[in-house]
């Protein structure tokens, strides 16, 4: 057993967690949940020995311990997966499972290749993938490399494992997977905490929920004697109502339409059309194609063929600057990667793509900064202590909210949004929503690729759904189940309505 009691720990005197508690059961699967910010990964560090706490009692198995490295805890059978990937790219895939437990031929230094890669391709296949582990890591998607992180706990013989996020890009049948993993290793007697923001999974999984609420512990519950809503309202102090905010668009004109779009090995044929204040989502499995369709849109992956015409016009889109003076904004699956400069303070991330916002004669002029950044933190609720404060300090959904705010500020007619609610709290998502249905009811057309089929069919008007690089159906969102959805991503008859 595993037991944090009166934890504390405050950074440059920004109490982030205060008298705080925890504990975890041989053989249990426990949820840790909270809105961003409230603390969990904080936590979850302490155990693992990345951060110190300033007061409070860390035990495990009743004896109480003082981690000062992440060697010390995992010498205990701890082991974080942690919500950022933790990948060397340019290694194999193979290289970063045996990483610091190479197997050597005796000791000259030798590594036993051969046999690394086969334990590789077996534990890998476990968990249902299965890929040629001598490739660069770096080559694989974000949900594949998540898998590898999984791997690479397993592989350890953690007693104890803690995965912050884990299927934040997985697929609903890699999830499944996992969960079949999961629960393998919890009859084997390895105890895992779970922190995720999908509350279904929650509760198809674990065995009980510890809430925390602005740095605080709130309560645990056992989760067959507890409800969906009992949990909404512990995790924000209030009732969230609906999940998803009632529609009220007006669906106008043709905003974009694609015809035969293609991309070599990538995506065929692919046409569609969404109009002003309307939103059309991308579904389908892992490697379907969704997100490079949305790229070749937006120019940062060439076509071979396809034509895409905006407003009715025919436009040539070579490249992100072409796309974006066609009034075409893209908040990209990556936040990390691709959509922040993590040094760069939030205001200073929010008009990369608009300095001329901000800017008069060539200088940007810093109260109208401060003016326009304060404005986008109170409409998206970003909790931060300033516009100054680095981007890579903040939580994982505060850190979504300031990449919608940097596509915000250039004000698209088309907006695409790669899962724009990925690692987000339940509360910061229907604040998401919210302004996604704002955009719409102003006329933006709006491009949104999710792996959660709720979120599709909470949120789309119409669906199109890809089936490894082609579109298998675009339907209507009316009577539209999660079975019918999943039927055409596993490649059912094709059926395509513009």
């Amino acid at each position: 057993m595993i037991e944090m009691k009166g934890i504390r720990k405050a950074f440059n005197g920004n109490v982030v967690l205060n008298n705080v508690e925890f504990t975890l059961l041989n053989g249990e699967i426990h949820a840790l949940m909270g809105e961003n910010g409230a603390g969990k990964s904080t936590m979850m560090k302490i155990l693992a020995g990345i951060y110190s706490r300033d007061n409070g009692d860390v035990l495990v198995d009743g004896q109480s311990y003082t981690f000062t490295s992440a060697k010390d805890a995992e010498s205990l059978g701890i082991h974080v997966i942690h919500q950022e990937l933790n990948i060397l790219p340019h290694l194999s895939v193979a290289e970063n499972l045996f990483l610091g437990k190479e197997k050597t031929v005796g000791r000259t230094g030798l590594l036993r290749t051969r046999e690394m890669n086969k334990e590789a391709q077996t534990l890998l296949a476990k968990l249902g993938l299965h890929i040629d582990v001598r490739q660069p890591a770096g080559s694989l998607s974000v949900g594949k490399q998540q898998l590898i992180e999984i791997a690479k706990a397993i592989n350890s013989e953690a007693k104890y494992i803690v995965m912050d996020e884990p299927t934040a890009a997985l697929t609903d049948r890699e999830i499944e997977t996992l969960f079949e993993t999961i629960r393998e290793l919890k009859a084997k007697g390895i105890s895992f905490v779970y922190i995720s923001h999908r509350m279904e999974e929650i509760f198809a999984i674990c065995d009980r929920i510890t809430i925390l609420r602005d740095g605080e512990y709130v309560g645990v519950r056992e989760i067959p004697k507890t409800t969906f809503d009992e949990i909404v309202k512990m995790m924000v102090g209030r009732e969230l109502g609906e999940r998803y905010p009632s529609r009220n668009a007006k669906i106008g004109d043709i905003a974009l339409e694609v015809k035969g779009l293609t991309c070599p090995a990538v995506c065929k044929d692919i046409n569609f059309q969404i109009r002003k204040g309307e939103i059309l989502a991308f579904a389908g499995l892992m490697g379907a194609g969704r997100t490079e369709v949305a790229q070749a849109i937006f120019g940062n992956l060439k076509k071979s063929k396809g034509d895409i015409f905006i407003h009715g016009e025919k436009v040539s889109i070579k490249n992100p600057i072409q796309a974006m003076k066609y009034g075409i904004g893209f908040v990209t699956e990556d936040r990390k990667t691709e959509g922040l400069v993590l040094d760069f303070s939030i205001k200073e991330n929010m008009f990369l793509t608009n300095l001329k916002t901000i800017a008069k004669s060539g200088f940007i002029q810093p109260q109208q900064e401060e003016s326009h950044a304060a404005k986008y933190i109170e409409q998206l609720n970003i909790r931060c202590s300033d516009a100054t404060q680095a981007v890579g300090s903040l939580s994982g959904g505060n850190q979504q909210k300031v990449v919608i705010a940097k596509w915000l500020s250039t004000k698209p007619d088309i907006l695409i949004l790669d899962e724009p609610t990925r690692g987000v709290d339940i509360g910061a998502k229907k604040e998401i929503y919210s302004i996604m249905n704002q955009l719409a009811e102003q006329g933006v057309a709006i491009l949104m690729i999710s792996s959660e089929l709720t979120e599709v069919l909470g949120m789309a008007d119409r669906v199109m759904i890809m089936h490894e690089g082609r579109q298998t159906a675009i339907l209507d969102n009316v009577d539209l189940t999660q079975e019918t959805i999943m039927h055409y991503a596993t490649g059912g008859e094709e059926v395509v309505k513009n």
